[in-house]
């Protein structure tokens, strides 16, 4: 059988409980299972299913030794130890994987259920539909952002004309006899920066959240300083936080340089300076699927996959046998979880043996297959009719900006004339 692609792992050591003796190897986590291989002659020495694990706990062995411990069902402890960069790191990566795994509404499948052609269509069909649900609400907010740019242009062209009826007063007042007035030209840049700066802060109250997943975050520079957190992707930035909610950067979406992709569950986000080090946060989540589809059309030009990712790529298409570049790059970490079965020679193979390995799509799963396709079909057609809708809303706003534009150059002409 083979064996799942890895999604992190540590060198460590693992207590071998019949021999009295601890193995050094490497502890490698997958999407479904924990596993464990000596060194030396990379031998498997245990293998757990996440959803046959009880607890994970940091312990100590003999009251000395740190060691984390993991607690299968049937009461059985294992015990790890002189894990790198160290145990709490890899505590926080573990728990996460292991309780999204308890959260998941699909339970693994094993070889004995494979899936039919017909759930694979509809897995697939339903990836889709959240796509372009993501794209909606995508859509959505920038919909309002567009609503709220309108309405700031009218507000400064009511300003510009009050404005206009002001300067005109200023540069023929029947009540003075001189050409300028330095004092009113002072109180209006006042009143100007005050208003501005009230403007700026009502813009960045008024972002609205997209997504936020739960996530291990780390600041790339220092070691060993994986901790929980979440990642909250917004109209226009993304915020790292601890388990605490409290911020630990805000990356502003014109600020953000690089966003790295180094596997289906892990990516990091690089914001670049000069003349001093860059800020950058590797997030690992068991739900980064969720925010795959937005970063990639907000950032799709920043995007870069790394060859961690082609490596876990061409390990998942050798280990599962999908077609190698099919798809969207976010798509290799999402579906279901399978087991690949067992292979049988081909002159064994019995009529239902066939049956059972290339199952045909039943008349259920065609009636969900065509409900599916309506809606996709439904949010497709709205999609276009939204982007029809901004790109109006887009030549009004172009056209506001040039008008409003040509007014406060106009305006602050005649303004330096009057100094």
């Amino acid at each position: 059988m083979s064996q799942e692609t890895s999604i992190h792992s540590w060198p460590g050591s693992y207590y071998i409980n019949s021999e009295k003796r601890w193995a050094s190897g490497i502890l490698s986590l997958s999407r479904t299972t924990l596993r464990f291989n000596s060194e030396p002659n990379q031998e498997n020495l245990i293998s757990l299913r996440l959803s046959r694990i009880m607890e994970i706990k940091m312990e100590s062995s003999s009251f000395i030794f740190s060691a984390l411990t993991v607690l299968e069902q049937g009461n059985i402890k294992h015990w790890f130890g002189s894990l790198k960069p160290c145990r709490t790191a890899v505590y926080h990566v573990l728990e996460h994987f292991w309780r999204e795994r308890l959260l998941s509404p699909t339970e693994p499948r094993g070889a004995e259920a494979p899936l039919s052609k017909g759930q694979e269509l509809i897995s697939l069909i339903s990836g889709a539909q959240r796509r372009l649900e993501d794209t909606g609400r995508v859509l959505n907010h920038q919909e309002e952002q567009f609503d709220n740019m309108i309405q700031g242009l009218d507000k400064i062209e009511s300003d510009l004309s009050v404005a206009d009826k002001l300067l005109s007063e200023l540069e023929c007042p029947s009540w003075w006899p001189f050409g300028k007035l330095p004092w009113k030209s002072h109180q209006e840049a006042k009143s100007e920066a005050a208003a501005k700066a009230a403007c700026t802060k009502g813009s960045a109250k008024g972002q609205k959240v997209i997504t936020s997943i739960p996530a291990i975050v780390s600041y790339v520079g220092s070691s060993g300083t994986m901790k929980p957190g979440s990642l909250i992707v917004l109209v226009s930035s993304l915020e790292v936080r601890d388990a605490n909610g409290q911020l630990l950067h805000c990356f502003e979406k014109e600020e953000v340089d690089d966003v790295y992709v180094h596997s289906p569950y892990e990516i990091s986000v690089r914001q670049r300076f000069i003349g001093k080090p860059d800020i950058c946060f590797r997030i690992l989540s068991a739900r980064m699927t969720e925010a795959f589809s937005v970063l990639e059309m907000q950032y799709k030009k920043k995007v870069e996959i790394t060859r961690d990712y082609a490596a876990f790529q061409a390990t998942l298409a050798t280990t599962t046998g999908s077609p190698e570049g099919g798809g969207n790059i976010w798509s290799a970490g999402h579906g279901q979880d399978t087991e690949v079965p067992v292979e049988v020679p081909a002159g064994e193979l019995t009529q239902l043996q066939l049956q059972v390995l290339h199952p045909t799509v039943t008349e259920a799963e065609a009636q969900e297959l065509k409900q599916m396709l309506q809606q996709v079909k439904n949010l497709a057609l709205e999609a276009e009719t939204e982007l029809e809708r901004q790109d109006e809303a887009l030549d009004e706003l172009s056209f506001s900006a040039d008008r409003t534009t040509m007014n406060i150059n106009r305006h602050t002409r005649r303004m330096r004339k009057l100094l």
